[in-house]
């Protein structure tokens, strides 16, 4: 058990993630979050509506189970697995995070300032969530895809588009912890 409860070091997970790719391209399949949204209101009808959701979203069952394992996989890690002494942030963070208002996690894996529930008292972080959410999903929408879907599935299938995007995905992420963050915060 003890395997399971500390972190794993890159080089494991990078293999299995790449075992796991190697099975979805096998099986002619690939993977992504975002194409999950789709399936999902296809599945409730807007495809009657809209001609973006009518398709046959049966086909895609089987990434709609990657994503209730990613949730349920995810509740499990953080209230019956986590470790506080996993969980290491460099002092210079938290410098930064200090500077900007923000605890620091404390074991945690995500500061209570930005996720904790007293989020929900604050109108500017209701606000910051609708807008960044909105962000989120026009930019998978108009880069073809998610993180995961271009990051892990559209580079293990050596596609250009998916380079371009990845690359964009870190342009904007440094963009926004360097300049964005502290205007917000």
């Amino acid at each position: 058990m003890n395997l399971i409860y500390q972190t794993w070091s890159w080089y494991v997970s990078g293999f299995l993630i790449g075992m796991i790719m190697l099975c979805l391209i096998y099986f002619g399949k690939t993977f992504g979050m975002s194409s999950n949204l789709r399936s999902l209101c296809s599945m409730a009808g807007l495809g009657k509506r809209v001609e973006f959701f009518d398709f046959d979203w049966k086909a895609q069952r089987w990434n709609l189970a990657v994503v209730l394992g990613a949730m349920l996989g995810g509740f499990v890690a953080v209230h019956f697995m986590s470790d506080a002494s996993n969980v290491a942030v460099n002092p210079k963070t938290i410098a930064q995070l200090a500077q900007l208002g923000i605890d620091a996690p404390n074991g945690k894996l995500m500061p209570d300032a930005l996720f904790g529930t007293q989020i929900w008292q604050s109108p500017k972080s209701i606000f910051i969530l609708i807008i960044g959410g909105g962000l989120i999903g026009f930019g998978s929408r108009y880069a073809g895809g998610c993180t995961s879907g271009h990051a892990i599935s559209g580079l293990s299938n050596l596609q250009l588009p998916s380079l371009k995007a990845v690359i964009g995905f870190f342009v904007g992420g440094l963009i926004m912890a360097h300049f964005l963050l502290p205007l917000i915060f």
